[in-house]
């Protein structure tokens, strides 16, 4: 698949990777992007669409389904990332709120939409999927959970010719990395790498010099392979149909 053309829907547009794969979008040559957001966004493309949105929130979820004439690409980016110590069960809830069902409500919304245009799902999650920070433990629980549902959707949804992407980043420049001081990739270098692996097909996307690192051992690793093992187990059941 490849952007030219096609319709895509970003979530967490206003800032950060979301920001840039908005213009990465336009400048692939994106024939509408659908740019989701909390708060009020002007842009200068008119194939720009703003969208209101908050991914937790079930009537503006509704309210974008109802805007969108048709779609190829959701990319599920929006996500929230705060320093816990898992002592206060509040802040997994939020994690879990907006980095994991989040992604799941709006797979879910746009997946009719996406089946007719035999599109792709992108969800943005993290290397913490592999390999926690303790200082943000409830985001690494989350982004786990998000990975383990990716591999799960590109299971079920492959007969129906949706392909699944996760996207496992590593540290950005963002405002969610503010005051860690450890070498960061830029928003737009990883926005390039991501719609790269979309255009390339690459079911797992390691989008920056430090994710990259795992890249070979991931997808030649054991656990790769069960997935693949575990996923042909759908066509052979009733699942499938």
């Amino acid at each position: 698949m490849t952007i030219a053309g096609k319709a895509v829907l970003v979530t967490g547009a206003n800032r950060g990777i979301g920001e840039a794969l908005v213009e990465e979008a336009l400048r692939r040559g994106a024939r509408r992007v659908y740019a989701g957001t909390r708060g009020p966004l002007a842009h200068r493309d008119e194939r720009v669409t703003p969208i209101t949105l908050d991914v937790t929130d079930g009537g503006l979820v509704e309210r974008a389904v109802e805007a969108v004439d048709s779609l190829d690409i959701l990319v599920n980016n929006a996500g929230v990332a705060l320093y816990d110590d898992l002592s206060d069960r509040a802040v997994l809830d939020q994690h879990l709120a907006v980095n994991l069902f989040g992604t799941y409500s709006m797979t879910q919304a746009f997946l009719p939409q996406l089946t007719r245009s035999r599109g792709a799902i992108v969800n943005n999650v993290s290397m913490m999927a592999f390999a926690p920070l303790p200082l943000t433990p409830a985001y690494a629980i989350s982004k786990a959970a998000a990975f383990n549902m990716t591999q799960s959707l590109r299971a079920l949804l492959a007969p129906r010719g949706v392909r699944v992407h996760a996207v496992l980043t590593g540290p950005t420049d963002t405002d969610m990395t503010r005051g860690f001081e450890i070498p960061k990739a830029s928003a737009e270098s990883v926005a390039r790498a991501i719609f790269d692996g979309v255009d390339n097909g690459e079911e797992d996307i390691f989008p920056d010099p430090l994710s990259a690192v795992l890249a070979d051992s991931w997808r030649n690793g054991p656990a790769k392979e069960f997935e693949r093992q575990y996923a042909a187990l759908v066509t052979a059941t009733p699942l499938a149909s």
